[in-house]
Order: C-alpha cells, then structure tokens, then sequence
C-alpha cells in the first residue's frame, strides 16, 4: 500500500489514532465525534445538528451517540428549568473521561475527588469567550458544554435506550403477574431500565432481578420495581474493562473461499466441510448427470446395433 501525505499547515484539528482506529466506534460515531471537536472554542452546536450537517441519519445519530456515551467520550446531564421544561446539557470530549472527570470538566472548580486532584484537573480549561482566527491551531480544552432544549414540556429526560427499556419492562409485566404495571409505570421506569441496558445488562439480568424473590403480596408493583431498579443498579463498565474485553468474532471467520472457477474469490459458510459453493455444486451435479445420460444412450444404441446384427444371421441359410 503506497500512501502520500503532506501534512496540513492551516485549518486542521489534531485527532489521537486512539478515537480513528478505535475498535468499538462505528464510522458514525468518530466522524461525529471528529466533527464536534473540529469546532472552535465557544461554538454551541447540539449533537443532532452536527448529525444533520455531517449526512449522519436518524438511526445511525443513535447508535453512534450510545457508542459515545459507552466510551466515555460524551457525558449528559437532564435538569429541570422554569416551566418544567428539561434541558440536557451535553459534554464531548478528545478523550475518554469518567462521570467524576466530566463533572470536573464542566465545572472547573470543584475537583473529581476530595483526596487529591488528579491530571485532569490541571488541564481543564475555561473556554475562551473570543473565537480564534480560522486555521490559527490554539490549546483546545478537554472538553466543553453544549445546551440542548427537548421542546417538550414533559416531565421525564430523554434516554438514548429509553424505548429498548419500556419494551423490557413490558415483558417483565406480562410475563409476572405480581408485578403488573400501567402503562404510566412503564413510562416513568423506562429511564432505569434503560440505564442497566446501557450499563452492559442482558434483558435475562434485568428480569431476573426484578422477578426473583418475590414477596407473597405485593402492594404497589411499580415501587418494589422501582426500588429493585435503583438498589440493584449494576456498577457502569470502566474504559479499561471495556477495552480488555475480547472482541467478537468477525462473520467472516466461519466463511471459505469457494475452490470453483470464478472471476474474483468467492466466500461462502460451509455446512459440512464442502470446498465449493451452492451454485458450483449445482453445476457439477448437471455435468455428471448429462455424461451419464450420455453413457446410457450410447450403450443403449450399441445394444440395438447387436441385436440387429443377431437378428441379420439368424436369417442366412446354412
């Protein structure tokens, strides 16, 4: 592979291979990523816009904002401001921050811990309030604040898995009889619920820990569902769990590459160790099943040949 790179001495932003060739982020959610960090400092422009600018469609803009989120490079908080409206404040960062980090960097003076300050702590910098001139590289912090109102006055925030965890509680409540719940219940727990989904919890995980160990009666099924939910909340995944973890196997690690004759190498997933594909197996039954009929038809005439022939000097006289 022959490469020709001439490095940029204007308008560019200095990106870690760490966040290009990251193993867990779609190409979503490192172009989203990237975009976001390309800004200059006191630009206020909520993901979703980003998403709409950078072609990002409406299911990819979720799965990539999940991804984000996982891996510590997006952090969100939801208050309530007059008129019960929420608003959702949004930190992205260069680099993967814990929930302590995030709150340092979006209120540089109070410190992750109360023990000792750590490295985030000394590089945490206010924004400045004067845009830089364009392709100028200047200090970036290590991340910033965006605000991003819901328009809707409603009094639940907003999760990224908040549908997957409805459907969970759905399941949970038709499938226990004492824990029957309305579907307002539903809708006020989604946000727990979600947050195990979120948290690596498997739907088998969640349900056994709502449903096991039942009291004989139960009074009011969405505050024990609720109190189990936020009591027995799984601890969040750290980055560097996450990164020990061992990939999943590509789909092409079942797949062989078909020995027939084709123009480019052809992959298909054997059932029985076979070395040719569907269609070239086809092929080759259809060859062997014409040069049979061809052997039958010849031994077929050969036999009238000598009964013909029999047939001729039984004839003849002595």
């Amino acid at each position: 592979m022959l490469r020709h790179v001439i490095a940029p001495t204007r308008f560019f932003t200095q990106v870690s291979n760490e966040i290009i060739r990251h193993p867990r982020l779609s190409a979503a959610a490192v172009r989203l990523l990237t975009w976001q960090i390309s800004f200059p400092d006191g630009t206020d422009e909520a993901l979703g816009v980003t998403a709409e600018r950078a072609g990002i469609k409406k299911t990819a803009f979720t799965s990539a904002k999940a991804e984000l989120v996982a891996e510590g490079y997006l952090h969100e908080w939801s208050e309530q401001v007059e008129k019960g409206q929420w608003v959702t404040i949004q930190l992205i960062s260069n680099v993967p921050l814990t929930a302590e980090e995030a709150t340092a960097a979006r209120n540089p003076g109070a410190s992750p811990t109360a023990a000792e300050p750590t490295a985030f702590e000394s590089t945490a910098v206010e924004p400045t309030a004067a845009e830089p001139t364009v392709g100028e590289p200047t200090p970036r912090s290590v991340g910033r604040s965006q605000e991003e109102t819901t328009g809707a006055n409603t009094p639940h925030p907003p999760h990224p898995l908040a549908e997957r965890g409805a459907q969970a509680l759905t399941a949970v409540s038709r499938g226990e009889r004492k824990l029957r719940l309305s579907p307002r219940d539903i809708a006020q727990l989604a946000p727990l619920a979600a947050e195990w989904l979120q948290r690596g919890s498997t739907l088998r995980e969640l349900r056994e820990a709502l449903t096991s160990g039942l009291p004989a009666r139960i009074n009011s099924p969405a505050g024990l569902t609720r109190d189990r939910l936020v009591r027995k909340m799984p601890e969040p995944p750290s980055f560097a769990d996450q990164r020990a973890a061992e990939p999943t196997a590509p789909r092409v690690a079942s797949m062989r590459e078909c020995r027939g004759d084709h123009m480019h190498p052809y992959l298909f997933r054997p059932v029985d160790g076979e070395t040719l594909c569907r269609d070239c197996r086809l092929e080759q039954a259809a060859e062997a099943q014409d040069g049979a009929s061809g052997a039958i038809g010849a031994a077929l005439r050969g036999g009238s040949l000598v009964r013909a022939a029999l047939r001729g000097g039984q004839r003849q006289p002595s």
